[in-house]
Order: C-alpha cells, then sequence, then structure tokens
C-alpha cells in the first residue's frame, strides 16, 4: 500500500483548478476506469472529452464565469460531467435535494438565480415550476430522457461547438454552492472555491489512504458535501475509480458491492444501522470493501467482524469546512470519538487548527465542554449573498461550529451535542445526543430522539420519541429503567412516545426542529410521573 503522500506524487503538480488536476491524473493511464453508472463505463480520457464538450457547448449557449447551474436528480454521472464543465468555465453547479417539493426547490434555485437547470425526468416538473417568477428564465437540460422544452445531456456532447473557451480560470473561483439544511431557518448556501474541493480530496487520500487503484462506492446524495468533497473529490486526488449508485439500498447494498469491485464506500450512521439490522441473507461475503468512512462506535464491531472491514474511519465535517478531524487509519480509536485534527499527505502543508471555547470565545481546559471553531484551508468563501450570516459564523477568524465538544488529554475531540440541542432541566444543561445514543443502544431501539418540552415550573422536561426494531417490544417504563441504569436521575426522560418512524433531514439526521414544533407530541407521550 502507497503512502498518501507517494499517490499524489504519482502525478504532475497542477493549478488547483479541477480542469488542471484531472489533466494531471488523466495523463496516467487515459483508459483506466473513472466512473461506472448503470452500464456504462467512462475512462479517463472519454470522460475528459465529454465534458470539455459540454462546457463549450455551455459557453455557446451563454454561460459565462460565476453563473449558476443547478443540478437536481438522483445520483448520476450527469452530476459529474456538469461539475467539470461548469469549473471548467468557472461557472458554479448548484446541487439540489431531488426530493425537494416545489416551494423547497425554489427557494434554493431563486436564491441562487440560476441560469440554468440540469435534471432528470422525475425532478423537471418540479424544477420548471420551482423557476417560475425567476427575473431570467433558465434553460433546462435533461439527464435522461427529452422533452419539448429541454436539451438532453448527451445533445451537449454530441454537437459541441468547436470554440474556444473564454476567461481564465483560476483555483480562488467559486465552482460549488452546497445549500446547508437549514433545519433552523432558511437554507444558507455556502460557497466553495474549486481549489478547496482540490484540497478536500487530497485530505481524503490521507484520512482513508485512498489508492490509484481504489474504486469509491458512492451511495450519500451528491447534493451533500460528503459525496462530494470526499468521494468525488478523493476520486480526483487519488487518480482513482468512482461507482456512482443512485440512491442508498440497503436490499442491494451488498450485491452492488460485489459485482462493481468497490473497495471504499462512505456511509453515515443511520446508513451502517440500518445494513447492521438486515437480514444476513443478504450479505455478499465476496464483496471488496476494504475502507469504510463514517463508521460510528455503534456499528464497529458487526463491520468489521461480520463483514469483514478491516479499516473504519470517522470524523467530523460540516458543508462549511469538511474534513476537519479523523480518526487514525491504523484503527486506535476511541469510542465515540471525533478523533484528532486531520492533516494533508504533504506535512510541510499547513492545515486546520481547532479549538474548544466558553461563550466569550476563551480556551476551556482539558475535558472542559466549549464550543469547537477552526481555522482550516477548506473553508467556504461565505454565503452566497448572505454578508449577515457570514460574518455571524465567524469569530476573530474562528468558524463558530455551533457543536459542544470536549478535548481529551490526547487531543482527541468527543462530540457532546449542538449548542441547540441542550435540554435545560433542573438547572443543569443536558445534551439530547447523549440520550439518543443510549436509548438507541437499548436491544429492541432501533432509534431515539430526545427532545425538551415544557415544564409545568419553567424550564424543560424530557420526552424522548422512539422507534422499536422490527418484532421487538419494550415499555415506557423498561425505557426508563435503561436510563437509570445509565444516566444521572436527572436525565431519566418524563415523557415517553413510541412512534413508527422519525422525521429525517435529507441526509439522514433526525429533524429535531420537527418533533419540537408538533404541538400534539406531548399530549400523545406517556407521562412516567401521570
Amino acid at each position: 500500500m502507497k503512502q498518501p503522500l507517494e499517490v499524489l506524487q504519482l502525478y504532475p503538480e497542477h493549478d488547483y483548478t479541477l480542469n488542471g488536476a484531472f489533466e494531471s491524473r488523466a495523463r496516467r493511464g487515459p483508459q483506466r476506469p473513472l466512473i461506472l453508472f448503470d452500464d456504462r463505463t467512462w475512462s479517463w480520457e472519454a470522460f475528459g472529452a465529454a465534458f470539455d464538450a459540454i462546457a463549450r457547448s455551455l459557453s455557446a449557449r451563454g454561460i459565462r464565469k460565476g453563473d449558476r447551474v443547478g443540478v437536481m436528480a438522483r445520483n448520476s454521472d450527469g452530476h459529474v460531467l456538469m461539475l467539470f464543465a461548469l469549473a471548467r468555465i468557472g461557472a458554479i453547479m448548484v446541487p439540489v435535494n431531488p426530493n425537494f417539493g416545489v416551494e423547497e426547490a425554489r427557494y434554493v434555485l431563486h436564491n441562487a438565480e440560476v441560469s440554468a437547470v440540469a435534471a432528470s425526468a422525475e425532478c423537471f416538473a418540479t424544477a420548471r415550476d420551482a423557476c417560475g417568477g425567476l427575473a431570467c428564465a433558465p434553460w433546462f437540460i435533461l439527464f435522461d430522457s427529452s422533452a419539448s422544452d429541454a436539451t438532453e445531456l448527451r445533445d451537449l456532447m454530441i454537437h459541441a461547438p468547436e470554440i474556444r473557451l473564454g476567461e481564465e480560470v483560476s483555483g480562488d473561483d467559486t465552482c460549488l454552492i452546497v445549500y446547508t439544511s437549514g433545519t433552523t431557518g432558511f437554507p444558507k448556501g455556502a460557497m466553495h472555491s474549486q481549489r478547496s474541493f482540490v484540497t478536500g480530496g487530497e485530505a481524503f487520500v490521507q484520512r482513508i489512504h485512498l489508492q490509484d487503484d481504489d474504486r469509491v462506492m458512492i451511495v450519500l446524495p451528491l447534493f451533500h458535501i460528503n459525496a462530494m468533497f470526499y468521494s468525488v473529490a478523493g476520486t480526483l486526488a487519488a487518480g482513482a475509480g468512482m461507482v456512482i449508485v443512485p440512491r442508498f439500498s440497503a436490499t442491494t447494498f451488498w450485491q452492488t458491492a460485489a459485482a462493481t469491485g468497490a473497495t471504499v464506500v462512505n456511509l453515515i450512521e443511520a446508513m451502517g444501522m440500518i445494513l447492521v439490522n438486515r437480514p444476513r441473507s443478504e450479505f455478499r461475503p465476496d464483496h471488496r470493501i476494504r475502507k469504510l468512512y463514517g463508521a460510528r462506535q455503534s456499528v464497529v464491531d458487526v463491520f468489521r467482524n461480520e463483514f469483514n472491514i478491516p479499516h473504519l474511519i470517522g470524523g467530523f465535517g460540516m458543508t462549511e469546512i469538511p474534513g476537519v478531524t479523523c480518526t487514525p487509519f491504523d484503527n486506535v480509536h476511541k469510542p465515540i470519538s471525533m478523533g484528532p485534527v486531520g492533516r494533508h499527505p504533504d506535512p510541510a502543508r499547513p492545515w486546520a487548527q481547532c479549538r474548544v471555547v466558553d461563550d466569550e470565545g476563551r480556551d476551556v481546559g482539558v475535558n472542559e465542554v466549549g464550543e469547537f471553531v477552526v481555522k482550516t484551508p477548506i473553508i467556504m468563501q461565505g454565503y452566497f449573498r448572505d454578508p449577515e450570516q457570514t460574518r455571524a459564523a465567524f469569530r476573530d477568524g474562528w468558524f463558530l461550529t455551533g457543536d459542544l465538544v470536549r478535548r481529551d488529554e490526547d487531543g482527541w475531540f468527543h462530540f457532546v451535542s449542538r449548542k441547540k440541542d441542550i435540554i435545560r432541566r433542573r438547572g443543569e444543561n443536558i445534551a439530547g445526543a447523549e440520550l439518543d445514543r443510549v436509548i438507541g443502544s437499548h436491544p429492541a431501539v432501533h432509534e431515539a430522539a430526545a427532545i425538551p418540552v415544557p415544564a409545568e415550573l419553567g424550564e424543560d422536561e424530557i420526552l424522548v420519541a422512539v422507534v422499536l426494531k422490527p418484532g421487538q417490544s419494550a415499555s415506557a417504563g423498561d425505557i426508563a429503567q435503561w436510563c437509570r441504569e445509565r444516566l444521572a436521575p436527572q436525565k431519566v426522560p418524563r415523557f415517553v412516545l413510541f412512534v413508527d418512524d422519525l422525521p429525517h433531514t435529507p441526509t439522514h439526521k433526525v429533524a429535531k426542529q420537527v418533533l419540537k414544533s408538533d404541538q400534539t407530541i406531548k399530549t400523545r407521550a406517556i407521562d412516567l410521573l401521570a
């Protein structure tokens, strides 16, 4: 296995544009497979020719440097083609969740003031309706079928004009605007430069020791920072290959992995738990996955010992600051840890700085809880056309994550809670995430979410919404007793509500704001003091 820096040194230096990084990798074996999607395989050479043709067609249709183009579709090779084609001319891709309804999509597409939208057939009507009322009506590109008022992506490749692309493009030009999930307000568009994207890929090479012959299976959505900045950018940086899966399916996950020869995959905790709880008849022991990013303590034993994946890496990042910390590749782990600060493959490159501070911005001591604040080379350029929110996200040049953490004596960071996921009960601050984790470890529980509800005498009481595993049973008293045996008395929930499922954000995190906004949730729950 090559060391991460050795992997990067396989290729010539470049200018930290996507096109520059691509060309440096493509020269070394242009016929190597880059993308597998459905029944298509793109070689590095063919992919380069295709996105160059698309770039010329976009330029001929009036797309200029700095223009925004929406992409609304399930995962496909079209996402990656559009990303590189737009970057080639200095334009900006705005990925949109394909599950959005018209109003949700309208906010993103109007806020970004898109000049064009590329969409799949299933998203086309929603995207078109969402663009109604834009000052300049965008034109539409279809990934997978024809329509009277849209151009097919393949037509942009086949009928590209022989023109010279215009303005110079630099690594500091914006290439992506990724909108946050908006759980605490309207979504904000985090802008990332081409340099940030390419550097993020290099950091991922270090994080999981990505090799030039690895094949990265992408099941996380390509409208999300993880799939873009880790899987796609990492594949680019290593000169590796990728397998694009339209959407995560637990039923076919192992079959797809085995059939495509995938060696690397990124997951989030919810996906890992789903796979752990699926019938073992779906498992394919002949899969070749050897590295998994996104492993949490709840799934490590099963993935290592039953699914035979030796390298399980966790870490921390956000839409605004991808890939800040990570657990070491050599599997020296601490339970429920974000790991130490990550680094670049080149030890001479300056990297992230992380602090834990109080509300006044003063550093707290070892193992004391405070807000996680960060300076890193892979950081957003700001929120699109929102200088007020951009200013509020920083203090003295440090990005404010809004996460409460503690740093141990070895320099490892441990997540405690979101600042806004704190329950104030009997004068104590209680982390909702801790309750979620403890109750979620009950053998009958599939998923749990603790939220505050008003107490009779002020402050909060704890309500936990619980989803049981199929065929399992537990009472509210069982849940409370489980907590009594593991938590301080003030952390034991008063209210327990059993539900069939919990609301989730597009990235599969529990949408606690939805639970908190339900005016009936307290009356439907079992009151253990009644």
